[in-house]
Protein backbone atom coordinates (compact mmCIF):
# COMPACT_ATOMS: atom_id res chain seq x y z
CA UNK A 1 0.00 0.00 0.00
CA UNK A 2 1.10 3.17 -0.18
CA UNK A 3 3.00 5.47 1.83
CA UNK A 4 0.77 9.01 2.10
CA UNK A 5 2.36 11.82 4.30
CA UNK A 6 0.25 14.66 5.88
CA UNK A 7 1.76 18.00 6.41
CA UNK A 8 0.12 20.55 8.57
CA UNK A 9 0.19 23.36 11.00
CA UNK A 10 -0.48 23.14 15.01
CA UNK A 11 -4.10 24.84 14.62
CA UNK A 12 -7.14 23.06 15.55
CA UNK A 13 -8.60 24.81 11.88
CA UNK A 14 -6.03 22.69 10.18
CA UNK A 15 -6.29 19.66 12.19
CA UNK A 16 -9.28 18.97 13.02
CA UNK A 17 -11.22 18.76 9.43
CA UNK A 18 -8.85 16.36 7.63
CA UNK A 19 -8.25 13.89 11.09
CA UNK A 20 -11.25 11.59 9.90
CA UNK A 21 -9.79 11.42 6.11
CA UNK A 22 -6.15 10.48 7.77
CA UNK A 23 -7.90 7.61 10.49
CA UNK A 24 -10.02 6.01 7.26
CA UNK A 25 -6.76 5.85 5.43
CA UNK A 26 -4.76 4.30 7.92
CA UNK A 27 -7.87 2.05 8.50
CA UNK A 28 -8.11 1.05 4.90
CA UNK A 29 -4.18 -0.43 5.73
CA UNK A 30 -2.17 2.75 4.12
CA UNK A 31 1.13 3.51 5.75
CA UNK A 32 0.24 7.72 6.94
CA UNK A 33 3.03 9.59 8.42
CA UNK A 34 2.26 13.13 9.89
CA UNK A 35 4.36 15.90 10.07
CA UNK A 36 2.92 18.28 12.53
CA UNK A 37 4.58 20.47 15.15
CA UNK A 38 4.95 18.05 18.58
CA UNK A 39 2.00 19.42 20.47
CA UNK A 40 -0.07 17.39 18.05
CA UNK A 41 1.51 14.14 18.46
CA UNK A 42 -1.30 12.41 20.77
CA UNK A 43 -4.05 13.82 18.32
CA UNK A 44 -2.56 12.14 15.57
CA UNK A 45 -1.22 8.86 16.90
CA UNK A 46 -4.78 8.49 18.01
CA UNK A 47 -5.51 7.95 14.47
CA UNK A 48 -2.77 5.42 13.65
CA UNK A 49 -1.22 7.64 11.84
CA UNK A 50 3.13 7.85 12.56
CA UNK A 51 4.08 11.50 14.09
CA UNK A 52 6.90 13.20 11.76
CA UNK A 53 7.32 16.20 14.24
CA UNK A 54 8.52 19.42 13.22
CA UNK A 55 9.11 22.61 14.77
CA UNK A 56 6.97 25.16 14.24
CA UNK A 57 7.55 29.27 13.88
CA UNK A 58 3.86 30.00 14.27
CA UNK A 59 2.92 32.07 17.46
CA UNK A 60 1.11 29.91 19.98
CA UNK A 61 -2.52 30.27 21.26
CA UNK A 62 -3.54 34.64 20.88
CA UNK A 63 -0.29 35.63 20.37
CA UNK A 64 -1.12 37.48 16.96
CA UNK A 65 -0.53 40.84 17.02
CA UNK A 66 -0.04 43.07 14.18
CA UNK A 67 -2.31 43.64 10.87
CA UNK A 68 -2.77 40.85 7.62
CA UNK A 69 0.77 41.78 6.20
CA UNK A 70 2.85 40.79 9.60
CA UNK A 71 0.20 37.55 9.83
CA UNK A 72 1.28 36.67 6.41
CA UNK A 73 4.70 37.43 6.73
CA UNK A 74 4.79 34.96 10.16
CA UNK A 75 3.21 32.08 7.59
CA UNK A 76 6.18 32.72 5.74
CA UNK A 77 8.60 32.56 8.24
CA UNK A 78 7.38 29.27 9.18
CA UNK A 79 7.24 27.95 5.90
CA UNK A 80 10.63 28.69 5.14
CA UNK A 81 11.65 27.31 8.28
CA UNK A 82 9.33 24.31 7.85
CA UNK A 83 11.02 23.22 4.11
CA UNK A 84 14.78 21.63 5.49
CA UNK A 85 13.02 20.00 8.57
CA UNK A 86 10.29 17.81 6.11
CA UNK A 87 13.29 17.00 3.65
CA UNK A 88 14.93 16.11 6.69
CA UNK A 89 11.90 13.89 8.13
CA UNK A 90 11.32 12.24 4.89
CA UNK A 91 14.65 11.82 3.05
CA UNK A 92 15.24 8.24 3.88
CA UNK A 93 11.43 7.21 3.55
CA UNK A 94 9.95 9.21 0.62
CA UNK A 95 6.20 8.89 0.55
CA UNK A 96 4.01 7.91 -2.42
CA UNK A 97 1.66 10.72 -2.01
CA UNK A 98 2.10 14.16 -0.34
CA UNK A 99 -1.04 15.64 1.63
CA UNK A 100 -0.32 19.14 2.68
CA UNK A 101 -2.61 21.67 4.07
CA UNK A 102 -3.18 25.14 2.81
CA UNK A 103 -0.35 26.39 5.28
CA UNK A 104 2.26 23.70 4.60
CA UNK A 105 2.21 24.54 1.37
CA UNK A 106 6.30 23.36 1.38
CA UNK A 107 5.63 19.96 1.09
CA UNK A 108 4.22 21.09 -2.50
CA UNK A 109 8.17 22.18 -2.88
CA UNK A 110 9.41 19.03 -1.70
CA UNK A 111 7.33 17.10 -3.69
CA UNK A 112 8.15 18.80 -7.05
CA UNK A 113 11.49 18.84 -6.14
CA UNK A 114 11.16 14.70 -5.79
CA UNK A 115 9.20 14.08 -8.59
CA UNK A 116 6.33 12.75 -6.01
CA UNK A 117 2.76 13.60 -6.65
CA UNK A 118 1.08 16.24 -4.39
CA UNK A 119 -2.66 17.18 -3.19
CA UNK A 120 -3.52 19.93 -1.43
CA UNK A 121 -6.22 19.48 1.36
CA UNK A 122 -8.19 23.17 2.05
CA UNK A 123 -10.07 23.56 5.23
CA UNK A 124 -11.12 26.69 4.00
CA UNK A 125 -12.27 27.85 0.28
CA UNK A 126 -10.26 27.67 -2.62
CA UNK A 127 -10.01 29.89 -5.40
CA UNK A 128 -12.10 30.35 -8.20
CA UNK A 129 -12.57 31.27 -11.91
CA UNK A 130 -11.50 35.25 -11.54
CA UNK A 131 -10.06 34.96 -8.33
CA UNK A 132 -6.86 36.56 -8.56
CA UNK A 133 -8.35 39.39 -10.62
CA UNK A 134 -10.88 39.97 -7.69
CA UNK A 135 -7.31 39.87 -4.96
CA UNK A 136 -5.58 42.36 -7.61
CA UNK A 137 -6.85 45.75 -6.07
CA UNK A 138 -6.12 44.52 -2.06
CA UNK A 139 -2.68 42.84 -3.47
CA UNK A 140 -1.62 46.24 -4.95
CA UNK A 141 -2.35 48.02 -1.65
CA UNK A 142 -0.33 46.13 0.11
CA UNK A 143 2.85 46.24 -2.30
CA UNK A 144 2.68 49.83 -1.66
CA UNK A 145 3.14 49.41 2.12
CA UNK A 146 6.92 48.52 2.03
CA UNK A 147 6.28 45.40 4.50
CA UNK A 148 4.11 44.25 1.97
CA UNK A 149 6.43 44.65 -0.82
CA UNK A 150 9.30 42.83 1.45
CA UNK A 151 7.06 40.26 1.85
CA UNK A 152 6.15 39.27 -1.89
CA UNK A 153 9.40 39.50 -2.80
CA UNK A 154 10.95 37.60 -0.39
CA UNK A 155 8.35 34.69 -1.04
CA UNK A 156 9.02 34.75 -4.44
CA UNK A 157 13.03 34.35 -4.48
CA UNK A 158 12.15 32.05 -1.76
CA UNK A 159 10.27 29.86 -4.66
CA UNK A 160 12.69 31.06 -7.13
CA UNK A 161 16.14 29.54 -5.03
CA UNK A 162 14.18 26.54 -4.64
CA UNK A 163 13.66 26.12 -8.07
CA UNK A 164 9.93 25.75 -8.10
CA UNK A 165 7.92 25.41 -11.32
CA UNK A 166 5.31 28.22 -9.72
CA UNK A 167 7.26 31.45 -8.62
CA UNK A 168 4.42 33.93 -8.25
CA UNK A 169 3.32 33.28 -4.65
CA UNK A 170 -0.65 33.62 -5.00
CA UNK A 171 -0.39 31.11 -7.77
CA UNK A 172 1.66 28.76 -5.71
CA UNK A 173 -0.70 28.88 -2.83
CA UNK A 174 -4.25 29.16 -4.82
CA UNK A 175 -3.48 26.86 -7.61
CA UNK A 176 -1.87 23.39 -6.42
CA UNK A 177 -2.06 20.50 -9.10
CA UNK A 178 -4.96 19.05 -7.31
CA UNK A 179 -7.43 19.93 -4.42
CA UNK A 180 -9.57 18.25 -1.98
CA UNK A 181 -11.90 21.03 -0.38
CA UNK A 182 -13.25 19.96 3.45
CA UNK A 183 -15.68 22.25 3.20
CA UNK A 184 -19.27 22.08 1.69
CA UNK A 185 -20.33 23.68 -1.27
CA UNK A 186 -22.60 26.04 0.39
CA UNK A 187 -19.68 28.00 1.92
CA UNK A 188 -17.46 28.15 -0.91
CA UNK A 189 -17.84 31.63 -2.77
CA UNK A 190 -18.21 31.57 -6.62
CA UNK A 191 -18.84 27.77 -5.88
CA UNK A 192 -20.33 27.47 -9.82
CA UNK A 193 -16.88 29.01 -11.05
CA UNK A 194 -14.24 26.53 -9.33
CA UNK A 195 -12.59 24.15 -11.36
CA UNK A 196 -13.34 20.92 -10.54
CA UNK A 197 -11.35 19.16 -12.73
CA UNK A 198 -8.45 20.47 -10.24
CA UNK A 199 -10.56 20.90 -6.84
CA UNK A 200 -12.75 18.05 -5.15
CA UNK A 201 -15.42 19.13 -2.41
CA UNK A 202 -15.69 16.36 0.10
CA UNK A 203 -16.64 18.25 3.31
CA UNK A 204 -16.94 18.47 6.20
CA UNK A 205 -15.76 15.18 7.84
CA UNK A 206 -15.98 15.56 11.39
CA UNK A 207 -16.38 12.56 13.51
CA UNK A 208 -17.13 12.40 16.93
CA UNK A 209 -13.76 14.07 18.50
CA UNK A 210 -14.07 11.92 21.57
CA UNK A 211 -10.89 12.86 22.19
CA UNK A 212 -11.42 16.48 23.25
CA UNK A 213 -13.59 15.13 26.10
CA UNK A 214 -17.26 15.32 26.99
CA UNK A 215 -20.54 17.38 27.87
CA UNK A 216 -23.71 16.99 28.94
CA UNK A 217 -26.93 19.07 28.53
CA UNK A 218 -28.08 20.19 32.08
CA UNK A 219 -31.46 18.25 32.32
CA UNK A 220 -33.25 21.58 33.55
CA UNK A 221 -31.90 23.59 30.40
CA UNK A 222 -35.07 24.73 28.20
CA UNK A 223 -32.42 25.76 25.75
CA UNK A 224 -28.79 25.66 25.22
CA UNK A 225 -25.84 28.12 24.17
CA UNK A 226 -22.56 28.07 23.21
CA UNK A 227 -19.94 30.93 22.77
CA UNK A 228 -16.77 30.60 21.41
CA UNK A 229 -14.32 32.85 19.49
CA UNK A 230 -11.79 29.86 18.76
CA UNK A 231 -8.59 28.96 19.08
CA UNK A 232 -6.78 32.08 18.11
CA UNK A 233 -8.21 35.49 18.94
CA UNK A 234 -9.61 35.03 22.15
CA UNK A 235 -8.11 38.04 24.34
CA UNK A 236 -11.81 39.43 24.47
CA UNK A 237 -12.98 39.71 28.38
CA UNK A 238 -15.04 42.85 27.54
CA UNK A 239 -17.04 41.10 25.26
CA UNK A 240 -17.38 37.71 27.26
CA UNK A 241 -18.87 40.73 30.18
CA UNK A 242 -21.29 41.80 27.71
CA UNK A 243 -22.23 37.52 27.05
CA UNK A 244 -22.60 36.78 30.46
CA UNK A 245 -25.31 40.27 30.80
CA UNK A 246 -27.19 39.76 27.65
CA UNK A 247 -27.54 35.90 27.93
CA UNK A 248 -27.17 35.02 32.21
CA UNK A 249 -30.79 35.66 32.94
CA UNK A 250 -32.80 34.50 29.71
CA UNK A 251 -35.33 32.15 31.30
CA UNK A 252 -34.19 28.45 30.51
CA UNK A 253 -31.17 29.21 28.78
CA UNK A 254 -27.77 27.56 29.97
CA UNK A 255 -24.78 29.77 28.66
CA UNK A 256 -21.09 27.41 28.09
CA UNK A 257 -18.69 30.03 27.41
CA UNK A 258 -15.06 29.65 26.33
CA UNK A 259 -12.69 32.23 26.82
CA UNK A 260 -9.50 30.93 25.90
CA UNK A 261 -6.02 30.82 27.91
CA UNK A 262 -5.54 34.61 27.93
CA UNK A 263 -8.46 36.31 29.65
CA UNK A 264 -8.80 36.05 33.54
CA UNK A 265 -11.81 34.31 34.74
CA UNK A 266 -12.29 36.94 37.51
CA UNK A 267 -12.48 39.74 34.78
CA UNK A 268 -16.31 38.98 34.06
CA UNK A 269 -17.28 39.72 37.22
CA UNK A 270 -20.20 37.95 39.18
CA UNK A 271 -21.11 35.08 36.72
CA UNK A 272 -24.79 33.16 37.50
CA UNK A 273 -25.31 29.74 37.57
CA UNK A 274 -26.60 29.68 34.20
CA UNK A 275 -23.48 30.47 32.25
CA UNK A 276 -20.23 27.56 32.56
CA UNK A 277 -17.21 29.32 32.01
CA UNK A 278 -14.11 27.35 30.52
CA UNK A 279 -10.65 28.24 28.93
CA UNK A 280 -11.15 25.19 26.73
CA UNK A 281 -14.60 23.24 25.24
CA UNK A 282 -14.74 20.25 23.44
CA UNK A 283 -17.01 21.92 20.82
CA UNK A 284 -18.30 19.60 18.32
CA UNK A 285 -20.07 17.48 21.66
CA UNK A 286 -21.78 20.67 23.09
CA UNK A 287 -22.85 22.07 19.49
CA UNK A 288 -24.56 18.36 18.80
CA UNK A 289 -26.53 19.20 21.96
CA UNK A 290 -26.88 22.99 21.25
CA UNK A 291 -29.70 25.07 20.29
CA UNK A 292 -27.77 28.35 19.09
CA UNK A 293 -23.93 28.92 18.52
CA UNK A 294 -22.12 32.63 18.71
CA UNK A 295 -18.81 32.13 17.21
CA UNK A 296 -16.16 34.51 15.53
CA UNK A 297 -16.81 32.88 12.32
CA UNK A 298 -13.57 30.88 11.19
CA UNK A 299 -14.50 28.05 8.68
CA UNK A 300 -13.88 25.04 11.35
CA UNK A 301 -16.83 26.38 13.53
CA UNK A 302 -18.61 27.49 11.35
CA UNK A 303 -18.68 24.10 9.10
CA UNK A 304 -19.85 22.50 12.48
CA UNK A 305 -22.32 24.74 13.45
CA UNK A 306 -23.99 23.89 9.31
CA UNK A 307 -23.60 20.32 10.02
CA UNK A 308 -25.03 20.37 13.44
CA UNK A 309 -27.79 22.32 12.00
CA UNK A 310 -27.52 25.10 14.91
CA UNK A 311 -28.45 28.56 14.50
CA UNK A 312 -25.74 31.31 14.39
CA UNK A 313 -24.82 34.37 15.68
CA UNK A 314 -21.73 35.60 14.26
CA UNK A 315 -19.00 38.22 15.30
CA UNK A 316 -16.16 38.32 12.95
CA UNK A 317 -12.66 39.58 14.03
CA UNK A 318 -10.08 39.07 10.78
CA UNK A 319 -8.93 37.37 8.00
CA UNK A 320 -11.50 35.08 6.31
CA UNK A 321 -14.32 35.43 9.16
CA UNK A 322 -16.60 38.23 7.78
CA UNK A 323 -17.11 36.40 4.42
CA UNK A 324 -17.88 33.18 5.91
CA UNK A 325 -20.23 35.08 8.31
CA UNK A 326 -21.49 36.81 4.88
CA UNK A 327 -22.30 33.66 3.78
CA UNK A 328 -23.51 32.24 6.67
CA UNK A 329 -26.00 35.20 7.05
CA UNK A 330 -27.28 34.70 3.22
CA UNK A 331 -27.72 30.78 3.65
CA UNK A 332 -30.86 31.70 6.63
CA UNK A 333 -28.98 30.59 8.98
CA UNK A 334 -27.44 33.22 10.67
CA UNK A 335 -27.33 37.03 12.41
CA UNK A 336 -23.77 39.17 12.34
CA UNK A 337 -22.98 41.33 15.69
CA UNK A 338 -19.72 42.92 15.85
CA UNK A 339 -17.37 42.08 19.00
CA UNK A 340 -18.35 45.61 20.20
CA UNK A 341 -21.89 45.06 20.32
CA UNK A 342 -23.75 46.23 23.44
CA UNK A 343 -24.81 43.61 25.98
CA UNK A 344 -28.52 44.90 25.32
CA UNK A 345 -28.19 44.88 21.17
CA UNK A 346 -26.40 41.66 21.20
CA UNK A 347 -29.59 39.23 23.11
CA UNK A 348 -32.12 41.43 21.10
CA UNK A 349 -30.54 39.87 17.89
CA UNK A 350 -29.75 36.75 19.79
CA UNK A 351 -33.78 36.73 20.65
CA UNK A 352 -34.31 37.77 16.45
CA UNK A 353 -32.78 34.81 15.93
CA UNK A 354 -33.87 32.33 17.87
CA UNK A 355 -37.38 33.10 17.81
CA UNK A 356 -37.55 33.10 13.50
CA UNK A 357 -38.99 29.98 12.19
CA UNK A 358 -37.35 30.40 9.12
CA UNK A 359 -33.73 30.29 10.48
CA UNK A 360 -34.53 26.79 12.13
CA UNK A 361 -36.10 25.37 8.74
CA UNK A 362 -32.92 26.68 6.85
CA UNK A 363 -30.43 25.20 9.36
CA UNK A 364 -32.27 21.86 9.98
CA UNK A 365 -32.05 21.82 5.96
CA UNK A 366 -28.33 22.62 5.27
CA UNK A 367 -27.83 20.19 7.62
CA UNK A 368 -29.68 17.25 5.93
CA UNK A 369 -27.81 18.24 2.67
CA UNK A 370 -24.32 17.30 4.86
CA UNK A 371 -24.74 14.78 6.54
CA UNK A 372 -26.13 13.30 3.51
CA UNK A 373 -22.91 14.46 0.49
CA UNK A 374 -19.90 14.27 2.87
CA UNK A 375 -17.69 11.81 4.21
CA UNK A 376 -14.22 9.95 5.04
CA UNK A 377 -14.55 7.20 2.75
CA UNK A 378 -15.13 9.52 -0.54
CA UNK A 379 -12.20 11.71 0.73
CA UNK A 380 -10.09 8.45 0.84
CA UNK A 381 -10.40 7.25 -2.75
CA UNK A 382 -10.18 10.82 -4.28
CA UNK A 383 -6.47 10.36 -2.17
CA UNK A 384 -6.15 6.56 -3.49
CA UNK A 385 -7.29 7.69 -6.46
CA UNK A 386 -4.18 10.62 -6.59
CA UNK A 387 -1.58 8.12 -5.22
CA UNK A 388 -2.18 5.19 -8.05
Amino acid sequence: MPHIAMVSIPFPGHVNPSIEVVRELVARGHRVTYANDPSWATAIEATGAEMRPYRSALPAGDDWGGDMIDHLTLFLDDAIAMLPQLRDAYADDRPDLFLYDIAGAPARLLAEQWGIPSMQVSPTFVAWDGYEQELTPMIEQMRADPRGAAYYDRFERWLTAEKSSVTDSAAFQGRPDRGLVLIPRAMQPHAERVDESVFRFAGPILGDRADQGDWARPAEADGVLLVSLGSTFTDHPEFYRRCVEAFGDLPGWHTVLQIGRHVDEAALGPVPATVEVHRWVPQLRILRQADAFLTHGGMGGSVEGLYCGTPMLVAPQAADQFGNADRLVELGVARRVGTDVSAQRLRETFLQLIGDPEVHRASAAVSRELRDSSGAEYAATLIENAAA
